[in-house]
């Protein structure tokens, strides 16, 4: 089986290349399932129905979030029926949404879980006594469990693919809109990356423009955020997933 992972779509030019390249890399790759982050999708931060539905439309299977899950308000009212989307798990008890989503591809099931840190971000539940919870109540009789772990510091998203080595399928960083070139497969078979990247605009900070961040760091004084919009690149990984359910094959995708 392979899977495509892709990195955080950003606002309007994150949707278009998306809609414009899916079919093609879906093709060229042979890929089974496709997952993506679309927390930022809507103008930088958040995501609506609208969008939300957009996205599977153009061949997405499943959307995960992040700490930017609750930015547009209507997101509430339409969350608790979107079957394809996966806010973080260790937000309290009760919150609305799915913290995972079981999908069925060629015969496996597939769990995609989606998981915020704690370092540098708002204090929410553990996520790694999260997750151990979760593996419980999801069960064996699942074969593949990928997680985007949606986090800030390097160091928590390692140590989460050590934790989880073996336990899992994949271990996906996302969140810090900047690709890293250390892809690897660990000892017990889990895939890992850092962070898969940002799907957006190239010629930005992060997604957002240039002028509004440097002067905001010249100056330190607060500014609203505005999406660049340019050609853009896609950042992604692609998985192959042998019949022990182990990643045997991870690479990165960096489409410009």
């Amino acid at each position: 089986m392979v899977v495509l992972f892709i990195g955080d779509i950003f606002g309007r030019t994150g949707r278009n290349l998306i809609k414009e390249n899916l079919s093609r890399i879906k093709e060229e790759n042979s890929v089974n399932l496709i997952i993506a982050n679309g927390e930022n999708s809507a103008g930088g931060v958040g995501i609506t129905k609208e969008i939300y539905e957009d996205l599977l439309s153009y061949g997405i299977d499943v959307i995960t979030l992040g700490n930017h899950a609750w930015a547009q308000k209507k997101i509430f009212d339409f969350i608790d029926d979107a079957d394809r989307l996966v806010r973080p798990a260790n937000y309290p008890l009760g919150t609305p949404g799915k913290p995972y989503v079981i999908v069925e591809v060629n015969g496996r099931k597939a769990a995609i879980i989606n998981m915020c840190g704690r370092v540098f971000m708002d204090c929410i539940e553990c996520p790694f006594k999260t997750i151990d919870s979760l593996l419980s109540e999801i069960g064996d009789n699942v074969e593949i469990k990928i997680l985007d772990f949606h986090a800030e510091a390097t160091s928590e998203k390692i140590a989460m693919g050590w934790f989880l080595d073996g336990r899992i399928t994949a271990v996906l960083g996302t969140h810090t809109h900047v690709q890293t070139a250390d892809e690897r497969i660990l000892p017990k078979g889990t895939g890992y990356i850092t962070d898969v990247g940002m799907t957006g605009p190239l010629n930005s900070v992060l997604g957002v423009k240039k002028d509004i961040i440097i002067k905001k760091f010249i100056s330190s004084l607060p500014g609203r955020f505005e999406a660049e919009e340019d050609s853009g690149q896609i950042n992604a990984v692609l998985l192959r997933i042998d019949e022990n359910n182990h990643v045997s094959h991870i690479k990165r995708l960096n489409l410009v």
